[in-house]
């Protein structure tokens, strides 16, 4: 029973703000406030905004077969670090891990938990995703959704002092310790893959893996794929969706070759300023791409509006498919998907 309650809360969040899809019984969504304890209310330069328009279940936003979805919950404990607790104890810093991956069966719009998995048309390339402050990657379970149902492993872990269940409350000090948690996550489910036995075997292409995060999430998947500090040079691409470098740790050399980048902002983000997002894509080195969602916030053109959540999923989509799977027409594909009227324009540098 406590198992049950543990997966609906992460996949679906709190009752009295769900995002429900079909594993959490529902078609529809609503959204939490992104106000006082949402994303990242309180380390950027304004309040968050949310979108009132609920979502509705995902749905295929990308060419060719789709694969159904499976759901698989991990405890990732990482032995050399620590978390303080409210009341002083210090616990191993563990990371639970909400795991999506192409199963076998017809695709549906829901998901299904421990399905088996895809291994016939495995292995999968892997993205690792970071939430922001103060929620957890249940808000983003449409985007997530759709990258899965297009061939790849997404694996979100909830950050254990920077996600809305966190002990004692959010504590945005803690940001820094998130590329490590990246990077964890990375090794885990690489040596999952690689196993000859387990759920995940055969699941997991080690050459082909990216990060990507929104707003705190997206300064540690920056992090993650460029900072010196903390670079993990196992990651071929990066997905930032409203984020910049980690306020905490200052401004960073990017290296003069690293991981191919898809920056994100919407114009009328005061979270994350574009400016932010501006320069940090200065800084960095080719290939790169910048998304510009037109009349844009911070949180909801990752989780409900539309049809900004249905470009970002597309234009993600296609530019994963250019620097992890190496396909053809993808880059076609990430222009055309990226340009929409009155939405989206794309600048690019690959």
């Amino acid at each position: 029973m406590k198992r049950r309650l543990l997966i609906r809360l992460l996949l679906c969040g709190p009752p009295a703000s769900a995002v429900l899809l079909g594993a959490c019984g529902g078609a529809h969504a609503t959204h939490p406030s992104s106000g006082p304890g949402g994303a990242d209310a309180s380390s950027r330069s304004g309040p968050a905004h949310a979108a009132p328009t609920p979502a509705r279940a995902p749905v295929a936003t990308v060419p060719g077969a789709p694969y159904a979805v499976g759901i698989r919950i991990l405890r990732l404990r990482d032995p050399h670090r620590t978390v303080a607790l409210p009341d002083g104890r210090r616990v191993p810093r563990t990371l639970l891990t909400i795991v999506r991956y192409p199963a076998l069966g017809k695709p549906v719009p829901g998901e299904r938990m421990d399905a088996t998995p895809a291994r016939v048309r495995g292995p999968f390339p892997l993205v690792v995703f970071g939430h922001g402050f103060a929620v957890t990657p249940a808000i983003y379970a449409h985007l997530l959704h759709s990258w899965t149902r297009a061939g790849y492993v997404v694996a979100a872990p909830v950050f254990p002092l920077g996600s809305a269940g966190a002990p004692g409350g959010p504590d945005e000090s803690d940001l820094p310790n998130q590329p490590a948690d990246m990077s964890l996550v990375i090794s885990r489910m690489v040596a999952d893959g690689a196993s000859a036995t387990g759920p995940l075997a055969g699941m997991v292409d080690p050459g082909a893996i990216a990060v990507a995060g929104q707003s705190d999430g997206g300064d540690a998947a920056l992090a993650t794929a460029f900072d010196p500090r903390s670079r993990d040079r196992r990651v071929k691409a990066a997905v930032i969706l409203s984020g910049a470098e980690i306020p905490m740790n200052g401004a960073f050399a990017f290296p003069a070759r690293g991981p191919a980048l898809l920056a994100v902002q919407g114009s009328a983000d005061t979270v994350n300023l574009p400016s932010e997002t501006a320069l940090y894509f200065a800084a960095a080195p080719r290939p790169k791409f910048l998304l510009r969602l037109a009349g844009a916030e911070h949180l909801p053109p990752y989780t409900v509006e539309q049809p900004q959540l249905r470009t970002v999923e597309r234009a993600s989509t296609a530019f994963l498919d250019v620097y992890l799977r190496h396909r053809a027409g993808a880059s076609f594909r990430l222009r055309a998907d990226a340009e929409v009227p009155g939405v989206a324009s794309l600048a690019a540098f690959p």
